[in-house]
């Protein structure tokens, strides 16, 4: 039986020979590689500066020090993410405001503004699956009660909303390079893009341990730095990467198309947005049933995310309330395989089992 899996990250000789040529450089830890694949991230993407660090979650955290979070400073987000978009928060001593999702599956901008208090001090709407927040209204939002943006791009490299790319619509962003993303590492990785000079040089110091010079720390950091090895692929990659988000594109049209007319609800892409599918999430009341199915025909699937962050024994804590359309979607929410490397005949093969499920 054909096993087709959620996600196929992509390696090949030219990624395998940069890997090699690092290597043999005698060069491991913020190297030529990682400075010349920041200011290659930082041109893709329209930003001053691109601070490379360990993952997405350590620029999350970084960002926060550098923004000043005090203990306690209430930041609002969204429910329906991974999880380490709120451990960020907790980490950096702030509280979380759990804010419910949209039809898109990105942070509600009239719930967030329902919950701002006199200790909000910022937001980051979260690019879910790929998908672009409501970038404009959450900058009105932010505008009208002083509150900065710290956006997570961690699912949404090269996404767009208009002609601007995500990550240039607050303060800074952050980016993660797992394996599964589209601009996949070769294991953990993220970075912090911003244009703000202050923040950009707070997360250099804070992600190389405080560090002023080699052998003075101006502060508390921690070991949160990046590697030869891995730059020299992304950089190889990042070549690539609007090709591999348009093939992305593409099989999501594929699917679009061969399960039309079937009772499950498609990803939409929102007017504005350039949503370049990480994942492809369906959903219906019928998901266990569905992902037995499909498992059954040697097809892999996943749910993102069937815990939502506000019902985390971590964060009982903080109280958080019911969020209706959260909770109702985490129980319906089913990723189907997709990734820039899937072929035409596995996206049809996974329509066809897909459409005999509903067909019994």
């Amino acid at each position: 039986m054909t096993s087709i899996p959620l996600s196929r990250p992509p390696i090949d000789d030219e990624i395998k020979q940069a890997v090699l040529a690092a290597i043999d450089s005698g060069h491991y830890i913020l190297g030529p590689q990682c400075r010349a694949l920041e200011a290659e991230l930082a041109a893709h993407a329209g930003t001053g500066h691109a601070v490379l660090t360990s993952s997405a979650t350590a620029g999350l955290w970084l960002t926060f020090r550098a923004l000043e979070v005090k203990p306690g400073a209430e930041i609002l987000v969204p429910a329906h993410t991974a999880f380490p978009t709120v451990e960020a928060i907790c980490a950096a001593e702030g509280t979380p405001v759990f804010v419910d999702v949209d039809d898109w599956y990105t942070l509600d901008v009239k719930d967030a503004a329902s919950k701002v208090t006199p200790r909000t001090v910022g937001m980051v709407p979260v690019h879910l699956y790929g998908q672009p927040a409501d970038l404009p209204a959450v900058q009105d939002l932010a505008a009208r009660y002083g509150l900065w943006v710290l956006e997570d791009c961690a699912q949404a490299q090269g996404a767009s909303w208009g002609p601007r790319r995500v990550g240039t619509f607050g303060r800074a962003a952050a980016f993660s390079f797992y394996p599964s993303k589209n601009l996949p590492a070769l294991g953990d990785g993220g970075a912090v893009l911003t244009s703000d000079d202050a923040i950009a040089a707070r997360c250099r110091q804070l992600r190389d341990h405080g560090r002023l010079s080699k052998d003075v720390h101006a502060e508390v950091g921690f070991n949160l730095r990046f590697n030869e090895l891995q730059a020299a692929a992304l950089r190889v990659l990042l070549s690539r990467l609007d090709a591999m988000n348009d093939r992305r594109r593409a099989l999501a049209a594929r699917y679009a198309e061969g399960l039309a007319g079937l009772p499950l609800t498609l990803p939409a892409e929102r007017e504005h947005a350039r949503h370049v599918f990480h994942l492809y999430v369906v959903r219906t009341a019928r998901r266990q049933e569905l992902a037995a199915f499909l498992r059954a025909r040697g097809i892999a699937t996943g749910i993102h995310y069937p815990v939502p962050t506000h019902r985390q024994p971590a964060v009982e804590r903080f109280h958080p309330p019911a969020l209706p359309r959260t909770e109702r979607l985490v129980e319906e929410i089913l990723s189907l395989p997709m990734s820039a490397n899937h072929t035409e005949a596995e996206i049809d093969a996974v329509v066809a089992a897909v459409r005999d499920f509903f067909a019994r």
